[in-house]
């Protein structure tokens, strides 16, 4: 008796959790999967507080290291996608040209921008060893 009453109290306080997704005029993550080694040289520059580049994604991924090894990554597709350029990365931010957005890398890509909503399309980043592993599932 005790195991159902705890189970309905589970399920009745999962239930009531307040719903994560995104607005529904906010762009959603493209399918990635990206594995990289760290020790490659376009990394050399990746110390904490700065960014690099890589292809994929919807408009290529910015990869920006938090912590010794804390790494976040983000696409640099407007998340409005209004803007055919992608996003520029610019201290510990990054910026849409078109709409003039800007999203903190610091606080996982939320907006910096009045009444904007969406914010900047964030991959999991996970480090093994000297890989890096970009995923979003």
């Amino acid at each position: 008796m005790i195991k159902k009453i705890l189970l309905i109290f589970t399920l009745i306080a999962f239930s009531s959790c307040s719903d994560n997704s995104l607005p529904d005029n906010c762009l959603r993550p493209v399918f990635v999967q990206i594995n990289t080694d760290l020790n490659l040289p376009q990394f050399n520059n990746l110390v904490i507080g700065n960014a690099v580049e890589l292809n994929g994604g919807a408009k290529g991924i910015i990869v920006f290291r938090k912590k010794t090894d804390e790494y976040a990554a983000f696409d640099r597709i407007c998340p409005l996608n209004d803007c055919n350029t992608p996003m520029v990365y610019e201290n510990r931010l990054l910026k849409c040209s078109c709409d003039g957005g800007t999203y903190s890398l610091d606080f996982g890509g939320a907006p910096q921008t009045d009444n904007f909503i969406c914010p900047a399309l964030e991959y999991r980043a996970i480090q093994r060893g000297s890989s890096l592993s970009i995923t979003n599932f």
